[in-house]
C-alpha cells in the first residue's frame, strides 16, 4: 500500500476517488484550498488546506507529509463558459499550478502521477465514439489547460522517466451509493442535478438548449460516466503506474451516449414529476454529441464501470439531492 497525495481530494471527482484508494488500504493527505470543495469530503485523510499555486504550501506539504508514493491531481478551475471570461485565471489555476507540482515531484522523485484531465481537449472530433488518438483541439481556455498539462507530463515522462496516466473523463455523474458524497458545485451548471432540481421543483425550469441537433432526438449526446466509477479509475491507474506499467493519456466513460431527453426520462422516472423545460438556443461551441472508445483503459487496466447505466446516475444523483440539503 502506498502514502498518496491527492490534490483538490475534497472536490466532487477527487474524493469519491479519495474513497476508493482509502477503501483500498492506502493512505493519503488531501490538498484542498475548499473554494470548490468540502472539507467533510476529505474524512480519513489528513486534509491540508491551502493553494495548489501557492510554492510555499507545496513545501509545507512535501516537507511535512511526505514522502509520497505517487500523487493524483484533481485540483484546477473546471468550468468552460468561465473559462471563457476569464482565460489567463484557467492558465493560471490549472497550467501554472500544475507545473509548480510536475516540478517539486520530479526533486522528490515521486514515480507516479495521475492526472484529471477531459474530454474538453478534443473540441469538435470528427469520429464517434472517439479514439484517443483523435486530434488535441479544445475549443476553450479550459480544455486547452488540460491539454496544456498533458504536454507537460509527456515531456516529463520523455526526459525524467515519470510515470503518468492523463484521464480524459467525459460527463461524471452520479454520487456514492453508500451515502455521503455527491455533487455540489456553486453555481451548478451539469444537466442531471439541475432536472432533478427542477422535477422537483425546487430549481427553475430547465433551459433546453437546442432541439434541432443531428441527433436521435434532436438533443445533444453526451457519455454519462458514474463518479464512483471514475474513482475506481484512478486506483487501477495509480496502483498500475506504482507497479511499474506505462501510462499514457486514456479516455473514461460508459462507452455510450445518451441525449438529454433521454436523461430527462430517466430523471422523471426517478423523482416521479417531470421536468419543466425552458426553450433555448444551442450555446455556441456545443458539440452535438461526445461518446468515449473506452476500450484503451478498459484492456489495459481491467476497468469494467459498474454504476454506469443511465437509471443507476440518476437514482443515486436523487438520493443525494434529497438527503444533502443541497437544492432539495
Amino acid at each position: 500500500m502506498s502514502h498518496l497525495l491527492v490534490t483538490g481530494g475534497a472536490g466532487y471527482v477527487g474524493s469519491h476517488t479519495l474513497r476508493a484508494l482509502l477503501a483500498a488500504g492506502h493512505s493519503a493527505v488531501v490538498l484542498d484550498d475548499l473554494r470548490e470543495g468540502r472539507a467533510a469530503f476529505a474524512g480519513g485523510a489528513e486534509l491540508v488546506r491551502g493553494d495548489l499555486g501557492d510554492a510555499a504550501v507545496l513545501e509545507g506539504v512535501f516537507r511535512h507529509h511526505g514522502p509520497f508514493g505517487g500523487v493524483l491531481h484533481f485540483a484546477g478551475s473546471a468550468r468552460v463558459a468561465e473559462s471563457m471570461r476569464e482565460p489567463l485565471a484557467y492558465y493560471r489555476n490549472n497550467v501554472s499550478a500544475s507545473a509548480l507540482l510536475l516540478e517539486r515531484c520530479l526533486r522528490e522523485k515521486v514515480p507516479a502521477f495521475v492526472f484529471s484531465s477531459s474530454a474538453a481537449v478534443y473540441g469538435h472530433p470528427a469520429a464517434q465514439p472517439i479514439p484517443e488518438d483523435a486530434p488535441l483541439a479544445p475549443l476553450s481556455p479550459y480544455g486547452a489547460s488540460k491539454a496544456m498539462v498533458e504536454r507537460m507530463l509527456a515531456d516529463a515522462a520523455a526526459v525524467h522517466g515519470l510515470r503518468y496516466a492523463a484521464l480524459r473523463y467525459f460527463n461524471a455523474a452520479g454520487a456514492d451509493p453508500a451515502g455521503g458524497l455527491g455533487e455540489c458545485h456553486e453555481p451548478e451548471t451539469h444537466l442531471i442535478p439541475l432536472a432533478l432540481r427542477a422535477a422537483a421543483r425546487t430549481g427553475p425550469a430547465l433551459r433546453l438548449y437546442g432541439d434541432d441537433w443531428p441527433t436521435r432526438d434532436g438533443t445533444c449526446e453526451r457519455d454519462y460516466v458514474h463518479v464512483s466509477d471514475l474513482g475506481d479509475a484512478h486506483r487501477l491507474a495509480i496502483e498500475a503506474l506504482l507497479a511499474g506499467e506505462a501510462g499514457g493519456a486514456f479516455n473514461l466513460g460508459a462507452g455510450a451516449g445518451h441525449t438529454v431527453r433521454e436523461v430527462l426520462a430517466a430523471v422523471e422516472r426517478a423523482v416521479g414529476r417531470p421536468v419543466p423545460l425552458e426553450p433555448a438556443p444551442r450555446r455556441p461551441g456545443d458539440p452535438a454529441a461526445l461518446v468515449a472508445d473506452t476500450t484503451r483503459f478498459r484492456s489495459r487496466f481491467g476497468w469494467t464501470p459498474k454504476h454506469s447505466d443511465l437509471d443507476t446516475l440518476v437514482r443515486t444523483a436523487w438520493t443525494w439531492e434529497k438527503n444533502s440539503g443541497d437544492g432539495v
